[in-house]
């Protein structure tokens, strides 16, 4: 299909009581696949055994062992990559099987598109990233303290990375790779290089969230609590704002 020029802004704007529920309910379908599913509440599951194991372990400080191990298979690598999976597949399956251009002729405000999309991913990201975190922390015997600090750091990280991935996968073609090279490379190596580089990597701002809640030590946990909770929303927000704009100035195939 050849490239569609951009059509002027419609007279009536569709309001969005009207537009966004249906939206909603029509990206959630296209991301909540079988096999998506299966695979990332598969390593939740696998997250709440590994918390068992810690429990059943022989270990001197369990809060600090189970407060790394949130820290390591949690936030670095179960957040970052289910809300990677979903919230980059939400413009990505469109713009693949070329049915993004019905959307984008609709008399739906861009930004109404955007936060309905961001949405299905928030409502399919959370619970499959929040209950078993909590639940591993509370089988791995943390304490009040690391159930807490790991139901906040993980519902302000994932709005972070919800926004991020969703203006990725709009942005890019391969979203997928583009969102492994910065959770591998950025927030792996680079972000690690120092405490200017480590404030552009959310991995720093759920960790200090942690680190503030259990009094455990983590790397790049240099941050105030109240910073760390609050940027990576604002980042998920503005993400989506910005999502809005690029779709309503991009030419769609």
């Amino acid at each position: 299909m050849a490239a569609v020029a951009r059509p002027p802004r419609p007279k009536g704007v569709t309001p969005a009581r009207d537009t966004v529920p249906a939206l909603y309910v029509l990206f959630l379908r296209n991301q909540a696949t079988k096999g998506r599913l299966a695979l990332l509440g598969g390593l939740g599951i696998m997250g709440v055994l590994m918390g068992l194991a810690i429990r059943l372990g022989d270990t001197a400080d369990p809060i600090s062992d189970a407060t790394r191990f949130i820290d390591g298979f949690g936030l670095i690598l179960l957040v970052p990559v289910t809300s990677l999976v979903f919230a980059s597949s939400t413009f990505g399956d469109v713009t693949d099987d070329k049915t993004l251009v019905y959307l984008w002729l609709r008399p739906v405000r861009r930004l109404h598109v955007a936060a309905a999309a961001a949405a299905a991913s928030m409502t399919i990201c959370l619970p499959l990233v929040a209950f078993p975190l909590v639940l591993a922390a509370m089988v791995a015997q943390g304490g009040p303290a690391l159930v807490g600090g790991t139901a906040i750091a993980v519902l302000s990280a994932t709005t972070g990375y919800v926004g991020i991935f969703t203006w990725l996968g709009l942005r890019f073609r391969r979203a997928l790779v583009w969102g492994l090279a910065y959770i591998l490379l950025w927030e792996g190596f680079v972000a690690s290089a120092g405490k200017a580089a480590s404030k552009l990597a959310l991995r720093a701002y759920s960790r200090s969230i942690l680190s503030e809640y259990t009094g455990v030590g983590l790397k790049l946990a240099t941050l105030p609590m109240y910073v760390g909770m609050m940027v990576p929303i604002i980042v998920g927000f503005v993400a989506v704002i910005l999502a809005g704009r690029r779709l309503a100035r991009q030419d769609v195939d």
